[in-house]
């Protein structure tokens, strides 16, 4: 982790106005070709959840922009960020799940299904007290959604990214997956979530090289 340099940052003047805004977050939903990433999974025999989740947290972690934070009056930027995930338990509610994230995918995927089993029998609802190295993802696998938005806190700043995924569908002889991804505008602009949805579609399109 180390500091942003704020007088000498280029988003300076961007972090100044968003930051005195009552609601400072933007979300961009749109649809993911998944036809050959879900193709390999099937393959594989790999779990399409850990898959893709897998697959949004290695993206975030390609963009610098995702791994700002704001912390009290600064700019943090972590090394590397790390997923909190929605479970569902045995009684249909879900709990929190963190995971570390480990850049090989196979190692990735044995040590969070781990964590997952953990917190299937416990609802677990808070993350690490003061822990801002996260990206805070969810499934929605009912719906195919063209819109989302997400509660977060307004005091204190909560600068965290939340990344989304619904139902996948048929379109036209390809498999399409609603993604959603919700910044803070003082940290990222459009054109940092415009790269983190081409990133995550060349992934997507050559799984083989990725996973």
């Amino acid at each position: 982790m180390k500091f942003v340099n704020m007088e000498k940052w280029n988003r300076k003047k961007h972090y100044d106005h968003f930051k005195k805004l009552d609601y400072p977050h933007f979300n961009i939903c749109a649809n993911v070709d998944i036809t050959e990433f879900y193709k390999y999974t099937k393959e594989n025999e790999n779990p399409f959840f850990i898959s893709f989740l897998y697959t949004a947290v290695k993206t975030a972690n390609s963009i610098e922009e995702f791994r700002f934070r704001i912390r009290n009056n600064n700019v943090i930027e972590h090394e590397v960020v790390n997923p909190s995930f929605t479970v569902m338990t045995k009684s249909e509610v879900f709990s929190f799940c963190t995971a570390k994230f480990i850049d090989e995918f196979n190692d990735f995927k044995i040590y969070a299904l781990k964590e997952m089993e953990k917190v299937k029998n416990e609802v677990i609802m808070e993350d690490e007290p003061g822990r801002d190295d996260l990206l805070y993802i969810t499934s929605i696998p009912w719906i195919s959604f063209t819109n989302l938005t997400h509660p977060i806190h307004m005091n204190p700043v909560d600068s965290i990214p939340r990344i989304s995924w619904g139902k996948y569908f048929n379109e036209n002889g390809k498999i399409k997956l609603p993604l959603s991804v919700q910044v803070h505008h003082g940290l990222v602009d459009g054109v940092h979530v415009g790269q983190y949805f081409n990133m995550i579609q060349e992934i997507l399109d050559d799984p083989r090289r990725y996973l």
